[in-house]
């Protein structure tokens, strides 16, 4: 069976069951685990699938990719990017880690910090952090969203406008070509605005993959960001807006 043959079927799959692994569809298909990983590159190339541990998913509009799927996601990445985001933190900074795979990555960094208060809505990142006997975590009130561990509402935005952080840290979904950060939860998308308002310093955490990736809600623009980790340059035309916001970009080598 040629590949052109097996895509639309994959397909069909994919929205059958919400993603595809490589090793189920070699034994449906019988054929090799590197031709159905080929069939994949080549499906997320045409922007059909997005490409996720062992497999595959559809590639995401108005719905996110399931939280583990998305820990996975470019894992190098991500890493590489909250190494960065880690050395630019002081020790003896009040900071708030939002809501994301990204920011937990930024947890992780943190166990060596001296002296820092963290303000979270992510109940990761505070159980990462409660390692770190030098830091003192607050954890926001809200609603608990069971898919990802964090606090949203009108509880945790209230709990954010008590604080004036050194630094505010926040992921997103996607952003778009003239700059625009975005999100699939509006609840979500009021949590990151507060922190955004209420930060003297924010930073902005995004892999490649945000720059290629659609979401129905707006959280500000990259104009309202000092700093930008992600690992890949952008795209010449953003680059230059960047540049004329004095948004600065920093890539993080993987």
């Amino acid at each position: 069976m040629s590949q052109t043959i097996r895509y639309p079927e994959i397909l069909e799959i994919a929205r059958r069951d919400g993603k595809v692994t490589v090793d189920h569809l070699a034994a449906h298909f019988g054929v090799t685990l590197q031709t159905i990983r080929r069939d994949l590159s080549d499906l997320a190339d045409l922007g059909r699938l997005e490409r996720v541990h062992g497999g595959a998913v559809l590639p995401s509009g108005t719905t996110n990719i399931g939280y583990e799927e998305r820990r996975r996601i470019n894992a190098g990445g991500k890493a590489a990017i909250a190494r960065a985001c880690a050395a630019q933190i002081p020790d003896s900074s009040a900071i708030f880690l939002n809501i994301g795979t990204s920011t937990e990555a930024v947890a992780a960094e943190l166990m060596h910090h001296r002296d820092l208060l963290v303000v979270t809505n992510n109940m990761n990142v505070a159980n990462i952090l409660a390692q770190n006997h030098d830091c003192k975590v607050i954890v926001t009130g809200g609603t608990l969203r069971q898919s990802d561990g964090g606090l949203i509402g009108d509880i945790t935005k209230a709990s954010i406008r008590q604080f004036k952080f050194d630094i505010g840290i926040i992921g997103c979904s996607a952003i778009d070509a003239d700059g625009d950060i975005l999100d699939f939860d509006v609840q979500e998308v009021g949590v990151s605005q507060a922190i955004l308002t209420r930060s003297r310093r924010r930073m902005l955490l995004a892999d490649h993959s945000k720059f290629t990736r659609t979401a129905p809600a707006r959280i500000s623009s990259l104009a309202e960001i000092d700093v930008v980790f992600t690992d890949r340059k952008l795209h010449a035309d953003l680059q230059a807006r960047c540049e004329g916001w004095q948004t600065q970009i920093t890539l993080a080598g993987v």
